[in-house]
């Protein structure tokens, strides 16, 4: 097949970002420029490699398994890189993604701790969405990715074969609120004292549910202030501008001026953290920080 660099680098991004759009932004390129290579690529392929749907594209069987091989030439190739460079690393390079809070408690405390055990591991790490990450885990772009879900608890995507899914730890879900507000002299509050609140809440993008506002409200939830980092939103609620909801593995982080309460009434709402990297036997280096993230997930459980 004649098949370039170029376009296994756009094959690789158009599945990782789940559109052309996105692809071609991220690359620099043009929309045009990718769905040409794209289709340079259906060419030398003989075969369609992704299913054109209205929210997007989806990788067919011959895409995931052109993206397999893509995936481990184009890992050879920044490794030869790094390696002209002077900048390969003795023990491997793991690339890990993170949902937005958990780079606040968990991958911090994790990294130094790996740092401390094993420098000669170097770790990446992005922040994204979750349909965004398990994208990056297709396309190969991540090794592994720290992932929340709620219940029913089901697998991130419907691909096959399936990630490896691993649990870290499961936590409640908790209501932050200003010190000086009314709620603030109570350890816990009536979900329906919830429906009338101002709230502060994550960027709806589509993709996942409206992060910051508590699950399952009637009616449409006031939200007065849209912030997509943790720390931006528990800011927010310190200088009394509403409420917003935080997972309990985050209370050790909490900003002064921040009272964290229970909801009583409907049902409980529990966060898990999962692990995941793709089908497969991971590098030693992966399986070194799978641990170093297990054990900050039972430290701060």
């Amino acid at each position: 097949m004649d098949i370039t660099v170029t376009g296994l680098r756009v094959l690789r991004e158009v599945a990782e970002r789940g559109t052309f759009t996105a692809a071609a932004t991220a690359l620099g390129y043009t929309q045009s420029a990718v769905s040409r290579q794209v289709a340079g690529l259906e060419r030398a392929a003989g075969s369609a490699l992704f299913e054109r749907r209205r929210d997007g594209v989806r990788l067919t069987a011959a895409g995931l398994a052109l993206l397999g091989h893509a995936a481990v030439a184009l890992d050879a190739l920044d490794a030869a890189e790094r390696e002209l460079r002077g900048l390969a690393a003795a023990g491997g390079v793991v690339r890990l993604g993170m949902f937005i809070s958990a780079g606040a408690v968990l991958v911090p405390r994790a990294l130094a701790a790996l740092r401390r055990a094993r420098p000669d591991v170097v770790v990446t790490t992005r922040e994204g969405t979750t349909p965004g990450l398990v994208r990056s885990l297709r396309a190969g772009t991540l090794d592994l990715a720290v992932l929340s879900s709620r219940p029913p608890f089901r697998p991130p995507d419907d691909e096959a074969p399936p990630l490896e899914l691993a649990p870290l730890a499961e936590s409640t879900l908790l209501l932050a609120v200003p010190e000086g507000s009314p709620l603030a002299a109570h350890d816990a509050v009536p979900v329906e004292d919830l429906a009338e609140q101002v709230w502060i809440a994550s960027p709806d993008s589509g993709a996942e549910p409206l992060l910051g506002v508590w699950p399952g409200l009637a009616g449409r939830p006031r939200v007065a202030h849209t912030a997509r980092d943790w720390l931006a939103k528990l800011r927010l609620v310190a200088a009394g501008c509403g409420v917003t909801t935080v997972p309990a593995s985050l209370a050790a982080a909490v900003p002064p001026g921040v009272r964290l309460l229970s909801v009583r009434g409907g049902p409980e709402e529990r966060r898990r953290l999962v692990l995941a990297r793709p089908p497969g036997e991971p590098t030693p280096a992966a399986r070194e920080l799978a641990r170093a993230l297990h054990r900050s997930a039972s430290e701060i459980l």
